[in-house]
């Protein structure tokens, strides 16, 4: 009978102490909600994990293609700045313009094409100041116009900006039918200005 009494009372206090200190007992629709809730924030987890990775290897990849630009920038520039000595180079090579002027016409090569006049021309000064001269190089095409009388054509200003020297290309539209045999090149500060140099030169 103790022995029983004991058994009892013992049975009692852990009945007690786990209905009044410990938590309460899941039931089994109560651990198999957890049990859920458990995968679904693990699942989750490793959703977050993978997009941290994802999102780290992208950040290395754009570091490694801003190292990538940075150096090609820095190569150009290096290119650039040859380059621009290279020309500055050939430039002092070209004979002297024979009329002078605070811009010299140092080469011209000039040509028909497509009944446009197509030009290359190089300008150059003597001294540079830091800032560019502004102004303005026109084309007077003579020749002779579609009925054979000979004739000059200014053409369309052109704007131009001067440091030490400057590369010129591109084409300006002739007259219908209009044969040119050459052309001066005028040097202005600004259109129907002062003249700051200027050329005589043939056209191919």
């Amino acid at each position: 009978m103790l022995l029983l009494a004991g058994i009892a009372v013992g049975a009692g206090g852990v009945l007690y102490v786990q209905a009044s200190h410990l938590p309460p007992r899941l039931s089994a629709s109560d651990s198999v909600q957890l049990r859920q809730s458990f995968d679904q924030a693990e699942g989750e987890r490793q959703r977050l994990a993978a997009e941290l990775a994802e999102t780290r290897k992208q950040l290395e990849a754009s570091l490694a293609e801003k190292r990538s630009l940075s150096d090609e920038l820095t190569a150009t520039r290096t290119t650039t700045e040859n380059l621009r000595e290279d020309v500055a180079s050939v430039v002092a090579a070209l004979p002297p313009d024979p009329r002078g002027g605070a811009v010299e016409v140092r080469a011209a090569n000039l040509s028909v094409e497509g009944g446009a006049l197509a030009y290359h021309v190089v300008l150059s000064r003597d001294r540079e100041t830091g800032k560019p001269l502004t102004g303005v190089m026109q084309f007077v095409v003579a020749g002779q116009s579609a009925r054979g009388t000979p004739t000059s054509v200014p053409l369309k200003p052109i704007p131009i900006s001067v440091g030490s020297h400057e590369s010129l290309r591109g084409s300006l539209p002739l007259p219908e039918g209009f044969d040119p045999r050459q052309a001066t090149i005028n040097v202005l500060d600004r259109v129907d200005g002062n003249r700051l140099g200027m050329r005589v030169m043939y056209v191919k």
